[in-house]
């Protein structure tokens, strides 16, 4: 999933950032309050993680800006006052979940894996078949034995469960996997589906190429 991380603290951003990374997300950083406004209004995101007090535009304002234009993103807030007003101000502007800095990672990380699945309607579980996506703990398992995937074959396994029985195109999964900072070769999708085919393939589990479009996993019940 593609999450847009607005910090103006840079230690923390970064800290924050790898930790999601490393849960298979793709993150991109902004520092202010403008810079994150323009990011929601051009870029599609599944969760905007959004500290209050950014210089210039507030974080309470980006969040004001964003519902103003319909979007049903969900927002994490950070702040590092945690008061009522502040509390009540944001979620009457819209946001989804509140945490008060200091906090310990795997609480942040369990907020965002509870977002995302509100986001996306889908449940903690992920299921193909004898294929299983436990999104909570991050952990694919077949016949309930574990699979060992990198966070990138994670991150398309994931997509590709989510969106059983439609096309993802390679321009969506780029979308999703990688940040702004990375570099995306011509042939980086291919070469990690590649490389997750060699593990799902001698399990009896396809990853299709509708040629021309992207790639596909069939829903099971349409296979019968």
């Amino acid at each position: 999933m593609r999450i847009l991380l607005v910090e103006d603290d840079r230690v923390l951003a970064d800290a924050l950032s790898r930790a999601l990374v490393q849960s298979a997300h793709a993150v991109d950083i902004v520092a202010t309050g403008e810079a994150a406004d323009s990011a929601l209004a051009l870029a599609a995101y599944d969760l905007a993680v959004l500290d209050i007090g950014l210089p210039g535009l507030s974080g309470l304002d980006v969040l004001r800006r964003l519902r103003g234009r319909k979007s049903t993103l969900p927002v994490l807030m950070l702040t590092a006052f945690d008061t009522l007003e502040d509390r009540v101000r944001g979620l009457d502007l819209g946001a989804d979940d509140y945490l008060a800095k200091p906090f310990d990672l795997p609480e942040l990380e369990a907020r965002v894996r509870a977002l995302l699945r509100r986001g996306t309607n889908s449940t903690p579980d992920l299921e193909h078949g004898l294929l299983r996506f436990d999104t909570v703990g991050r952990r694919v398992y077949h016949d309930k034995r574990p699979l060992e995937l990198s966070p990138r074959e994670l991150a398309v396994l994931e997509l590709l469960m989510m969106r059983q029985g439609r096309v993802v195109s390679k321009e969506q999964m780029a979308n999703h996997l990688y940040g702004w900072d990375e570099e995306v070769g011509d042939n980086a999708i291919e070469v990690c589906v590649y490389r997750l085919r060699r593990k799902l393939e001698p399990l009896g589990c396809e990853i299709r190429t509708v040629r021309g479009m992207g790639y596909l996993m069939d829903r099971v019940d349409a296979q019968a």
